[in-house]
């Protein structure tokens, strides 16, 4: 009889809600996300175990010590600024996913307006610097920079900076064009139609998942 309790009281998911509490398109994203960080993770082993196997390195301080209308002698300001543009457009992703949870449209329109904003002023910064070190001469396969010994430095100093940041760039890019799509969709009114704002959720995983990127490679490649 008790085995037959037992049986009884044991039940299985017949489909429909996740048993997890959560949806199929924030589970996907998490999966996406998942193998993006892979992708990520693959190019800095691949940096460090590089330059680790190299004598020396170039200086970063010396390297990027530039900004607009400073040509030399503030070292890693820009990317400091490039890194607080981006960790304040998170902070505005926050609050339009907290606005879309209250069914707040105009809030979340206007939080998801300042993240773009923001991932827009990231781009400039970054297509500054990189027309910057191009004309130093810096380059996928060219290398102006010395080491800090002095010595000639490899071109794996500048493949790696182009490509890692290159490949970041991309994402941030593609994360203002998806979140200009959600944005329009917003003040159409869409998601008042549907009840719900899942898609700004969604975007907002996407949008911290390229920022705390950008915090290991500012780490990685500007700092150590």
């Amino acid at each position: 009889m008790a085995t037959a309790a037992v049986a009884n009281e044991q039940t299985w998911w017949s489909g429909g809600k996740s048993p997890y509490n959560v949806s199929y398109g924030k589970l996907m994203m998490w999966f996406f996300l998942m193998s993006d960080a892979f992708t990520f993770g693959a190019f800095l082993i691949s940096l460090w175990t590089t330059r680790f196997s190299l004598s020396s390195w170039p200086d970063p301080n010396k390297v990027f010590s530039s900004a607009p209308f400073i040509e030399s002698g503030a070292p890693l300001v820009f990317v400091s600024l490039m890194t607080f543009i981006l960790i304040m457009s998170s902070v505005t992703m926050v609050l339009a996913v907290n606005a879309g949870h209250h069914m707040d449209k105009n809030g979340a329109a206007k939080w998801l307006f300042l993240t773009i904003i923001g991932g827009l002023c990231f781009l400039g910064c970054q297509a500054w610097e990189w027309n910057h070190l191009f004309h130093e001469g810096a380059w996928w396969g060219r290398n102006p920079f010395p080491n800090r010994d002095g010595t000639v430095a490899s071109t794996a100093f500048t493949n790696y900076f182009f490509t890692v940041t290159g490949f970041h760039g991309f994402h941030v890019f593609s994360g203002v064009v998806i979140n200009c799509v959600i944005l329009t969709n917003i003040l159409k009114g869409t998601y008042d139609r549907r009840g719900h704002y899942e898609m700004v959720e969604k975007v907002g995983l996407y949008w911290h998942f390229v920022d705390l990127v950008w915090v290991f490679v500012f780490t990685c490649y500007y700092l150590l």
